[in-house]
């Protein structure tokens, strides 16, 4: 079972799906804030742990499931047409929904952060508290909607990366359990360092565009998709990881010129 942690592809995979975890997390962190505040001092904290736990067992559910169905690789239906050739599987149906769901759910997003910033803080601020019971169901259903994209992302990163589809399980089971003590431990810090730097957060929203290109390309791969019988090829993950690592290099780059501009006034 350990075996998967001796490749360096399973590392990179692993260490970069942390971080979007987090970074993609912090949405999650406001909400799940401005709830646990809305309950007296003592309980604050209680709520928050309670409910992230709960929302970590959830998410790890969840990944069986999709993981379930994602090994469902036989095709159950054909496309065969004059100018289309396709076998529709549910792997492939996974993949596909999930890709466009990714790129219209970043897509949004990063409109909702440049032109709505105070969006979230808003919603969050209609949500009705009053004991502690109804704030850790609060906590576990906000958690719900922000997981769709959390586990798309999983298993964008992770799909074949190895023969034994274990493997990536495991990984995104790790990633989830590290994001979520993250979340659980510093949280404050987290936050305030995005809101410092909201850049981060758009650039992780940007990596989603790029994972849910990525998935799409890999359905049409998997299911042996050929257009006018040109066969689509699959994406290497090295490519996405280099261009994830790249554009993580000129931001940390840009926030140090920042920083020392900033120490020069």
């Amino acid at each position: 079972m350990l075996e998967i942690f001796s490749s360096v592809d399973a590392w990179v995979a692993l260490l970069t799906l942390t971080f979007l975890e987090i970074v993609l997390g912090i949405d999650n962190i406001v909400f799940i804030s401005i709830t646990a505040n809305k309950l007296p001092k003592h309980q604050r904290r209680k709520a928050t742990n309670i409910g992230l736990l709960l929302a970590m067992v959830q998410r790890i559910i969840l990944l069986f499931a999709i993981s379930f169905l994602v090994s469902l690789k036989n095709p159950f239906y054909y496309i065969d047409t004059s100018w289309l050739h396709a076998g529709i599987s549910w792997q492939s149906i996974i993949l596909f929904s999930g890709g466009l769901f990714l790129l219209y759910k970043s897509t949004s997003e990063i409109h909702e952060k440049v032109e709505l910033p105070e969006h979230d803080e808003q919603q969050a601020a209609k949500i009705k508290v009053t004991t502690l019971s109804r704030a850790i169901v609060q906590i576990v259903i906000i958690d719900f909607i922000f997981s769709i994209d959390s586990i798309l992302t999983a298993v964008g990163m992770t799909n074949g990366i190895s023969k034994d589809p274990n493997h990536a399980l495991i990984l995104m089971i790790v990633a989830v359990v590290i994001s979520i003590i993250v979340m659980m431990l510093f949280a404050n810090a987290v936050r305030e360092f995005i809101e410092k730097h909201p850049s981060v957060q758009l650039l992780g929203l940007a990596f989603l565009i790029l994972i849910g290109f990525m998935l799409i390309a890999e359905a049409a791969h998997l299911s042996h998709t050929r257009i006018f019988n040109s066969e689509i090829g699959a994406v290497p993950k090295g490519y996405l990881y280099f261009a994830i690592a790249f554009s993580l290099l000129v931001e940390f780059l840009n926030l140090r010129m920042k920083k020392k501009l900033e120490n020069t006034k």
